[in-house]
């Protein structure tokens, strides 16, 4: 189990998570940061998604892997 933590960031704006969540594996990690990309677009916001991207770090601020919000949005039709 490792403590990981979900920063996001555009190229205007960066959101760093403070709390993180415990997960077991890499393939939790990245289900976790999909559904922090799925919480984000929900919001009532006029905010364009598209150049997001999720930084996954470990507890020394490594960052383990990232996720573009574009790869879980899938291209606009």
């Amino acid at each position: 189990m490792a403590q990981v933590y979900f920063h996001c960031s555009s190229s205007r704006e960066v959101r760093v998570d403070q709390f993180g969540a415990i997960v077991s594996n890499l393939a939790e990690a990245r289900d976790r940061a999909a559904c922090v990309v799925r919480s984000l677009i929900m919001e009532k916001s006029a905010e364009d998604w598209r150049d997001w991207v999720v930084h996954v770090s470990d507890d020394f601020d490594d960052e383990i892997f990232e996720i573009s919000f574009s790869s879980v949005l899938g291209k606009p039709n």
